[in-house]
């Protein structure tokens, strides 16, 4: 019996909760701006956000790989090899794969960023698998290999991962971060990679199969990704559990968009996905054209003088029967005394209806726990 119990033991201190710290640092878009580059790039580069989850809609549109991520600015650090090297990475949970720029690459975006190199390894194992990541019309292409990924706490000795050759569009340059570590399902992966929280769960390396996330909104730091665990001192009340409705983006069926009790978009029900990803709200043009109607904007592109805020109405997001409200404190954002609306149009012919995108916006107003174990979310108000 004794020797069961230290087993037990043992066992149980494999398994762990890590929390892995996210700064909150200069966005894409700051940078460009700062660099008297935003103004330019925004001509010649259209795009189409949702072309990160239907590729086949990216041909349409002049658009670059990543673009969607201009105005992320939460990111973390991981290491990869042995020794380890480190990278900053966007920890997404609008795609599947884990990568980082390689020593392979000669990209523009890839000279000015940490860049990983097998050789000095002793733990990587090439395989003889090409990756491409479709972003928009460009791309990420590379090559995929084995190697220890340690994010937080937790030590993966054989994750599958993508060293980048090519990440073309000169706006990487300005990058935040070097990579992306996905999020989502293995349903979506390219090349069949298994992600890396696919990889905690099946080895057993998280107490927990889920992981959730805080976003502050104000701090340069105290925003995090919490692998195998859910701390409930940053949120206040229950956890409201809702279903996914498929497995592949963490996506959901929310029942309407409403704003001072008129429904203003969703009027029959729609899909969501909640994506760290993606930093605005996106939703059908009709609807978000709308919203900012209704707050006295226009396509995006009307300031709202700053301290009009306090007499703005919230926006109901109502999931699974809940009300989720985002103050216009959140969905009207503030850049350095300019204030415009952070909403964006998506529009997607898709069988389930309209199509909304809850980024970052809304997720800082909400703890978010993804449940792989069960296939469901919770959500509960940030405390």
């Amino acid at each position: 019996m004794k020797w069961l119990l230290l087993l037990s033991l043992v066992a149980l201190s494999q398994c762990r909760v890590t929390k892995v710290s996210l700064k909150k640092g200069k966005s894409l878009r700051q940078n460009l701006k700062e660099h008297g580059l935003l103004e330019e790039f925004l001509k010649k580069h259209p795009y189409n956000l949702a072309s990160k989850y239907f590729p086949s809609l990216a041909n349409d549109y002049a658009s670059e790989p990543l673009t969607n991520y201009m105005d992320i600015e939460y990111f973390g650090t991981i290491s990869i090899g042995t020794p380890a090297q480190e990278f900053s990475v966007l920890f997404d949970t609008g795609s599947s794969n884990l990568w980082v720029p390689s020593v392979y690459c000669s990209s523009p975006a890839c000279t000015n960023h940490n860049r990983f190199n097998p050789s000095d390894s002793s733990t990587y194992q090439d395989t003889s698998e090409n990756v491409s990541i479709q972003y928009g019309t460009g791309s990420m292409t590379g090559i995929l290999g084995y190697d220890t990924v340690q994010v937080g706490g937790i030590v993966d000795t054989n994750q599958i991962f993508g060293l980048s050759e090519t990440e073309p569009g000169s706006f990487l340059y300005y990058s935040p971060f070097d990579g992306i570590l996905g999020l989502a399902f293995p349903s979506i992966s390219s090349s069949g990679a298994t992600p890396v929280f696919d990889n905690m769960m099946n080895e057993g390396l998280v107490s927990q199969d889920l992981f959730s996330v805080y976003l502050s909104s104000d701090d340069q730091s105290g925003s995090f990704v919490m692998f195998g665990g859910i701390d409930s001192s940053y949120y206040s009340g229950n956890l409201n559990w809702i279903p996914l409705s498929a497995e592949t983006y963490w996506e959901i069926t929310m029942d309407s968009v409403t704003m001072n009790g008129q429904t203003i978009a969703c009027s029959s029900g729609c899909q969501a996905i909640i994506d760290t990803g993606t930093s605005l709200l996106a939703g059908p043009s009709t609807g978000i054209s709308n919203i900012e109607s209704y707050i006295g904007a226009s396509d995006g592109t009307v300031r709202i003088s700053c301290s009009d805020m306090s007499s703005l109405p919230n926006i109901i997001f109502t999931i699974n029967g809940i009300e989720f409200p985002v103050p216009a404190s959140a969905y009207i954002i503030d850049r350095s005394g300019s204030c415009s609306p952070g909403f964006e149009s998506i529009d997607v012919p898709t069988s389930s209806g309209e199509l909304w995108i809850l980024g970052d916006v809304f997720i800082r107003q909400y703890y978010v726990v993804f449940d792989r174990a069960n296939n469901q979310m919770g959500l509960a108000p940030v405390a």
